[in-house]
Order: structure tokens, then C-alpha cells, then sequence
């Protein structure tokens, strides 16, 4: 809240940049939170980033100011046009800071169930697609490394790396 009133001044545009290098600068972790997210058919749904063209969970840092429920809505609903889920089981924490080569990120990661999507994604700079899969259909391969994830629900394992 107070990074929001402290640069009110500045465009919203201007903001964002200012945001993310701040993150650089600091040279802090930044909390991240992505869901499993099951469909009531039981596929997973997963989002093909725009950067790299891969499949992950949908997901991505909080804001300022945000929790982690409110982080894990915005991000379902913008990634993946979930609009509503329901968190059944917090799988883990995974903190390697080689996971993601941007930043060191922190992720929690939960299972939820959830509603198929019924939007597009906000950001098709950010995100190309969103489709659900069925567990035989599931990219061997996920970006950041996100299988391990995928992995450790399936096993009913709770993860602190």
C-alpha cells in the first residue's frame, strides 16, 4: 500500500517498471503463488507463456500489499480466466533460486478445484493459451520446472525446498 501512495504520481505504466527494478535492486526473494488446478472432469489446467512458449501452472507474484488468497484469485483469473476456486490442500513451498532465471522467487503452491476457464487471458503478451489437460495429455516438460509440482500432488506429498 504504501509503494502504491509513494509513487501515486507516477503512471500507472511508469509504476510497473519502477516496481520491477526495485525488485532487481533490492535483490530480495518475491513471494509467488500458482495453483494445480482441477477442472471437475479432473484436468489440470495450464497456461503457454508468451516468453518461452511453455506450459506451466497458472500463477505469479503478489502485489503489493496483497495476500496470498487475493494473489492466487487475481492470478487465476488473469492467467487462466478461472473465476472460481476453491483451495483444497497447500502442497508446498519450493524456493530454488535457479527455478526461474527473471528472479529469485519464493512459490507457494496449493491444489484447488476450480471452475473451467471462461475467459481469455488478459495479457496475450504474458499468456498465448490455456487449456485443460487430461493427466495422460500433461507436457513431460514445464517451465520453471514446474513438474516437480505436478509431481508431488500426485504423490500427496507436502514439499519445503
Amino acid at each position: 500500500m504504501f509503494g502504491h501512495m509513494f509513487l501515486g504520481w507516477l503512471p500507472k505504466s511508469a509504476y510497473g517498471i519502477v516496481h520491477e527494478l526495485t525488485r532487481h535492486i533490492l535483490k530480495r526473494p518475491v513471494v509467488a503463488i500458482c495453483a494445480i488446478s482441477r477442472t471437475p472432469d479432473g484436468k489440470i489446467v495450464l497456461v503457454r507463456r508468451a516468453d518461452n512458449g511453455m506450459w506451466c501452472l497458472p500463477g505469479g507474484t503478489l502485489e503489493w500489499g496483497e495476500t496470498l488468497t487475493v494473489g492466487l484469485a487475481r492470478e487465476l483469473e488473469e492467467e487462466a480466466g478461472i473465476t472460481r476456486h476453491e483451495v483444497t490442500r497447500v502442497l508446498g513451498a519450493w524456493s530454488d533460486p535457479m527455478r526461474d532465471a527473471r528472479f529469485h522467487a519464493v512459490t507457494i503452491t496449493v491444489v484447488a478445484d476450480v471452475d473451467p476457464p471462461t475467459k481469455k487471458p488478459k495479457n496475450p503478451l504474458e499468456i498465448l493459451e490455456v487449456r485443460a489437460f487430461a493427466k495422460a495429455e500433461l507436457p513431460a516438460k514445464l517451465s520453471f520446472g514446474m513438474e516437480d509440482m505436478l509431481l508431488a500432488a500426485e504423490h500427496e506429498q507436502t514439499v519445503l525446498e
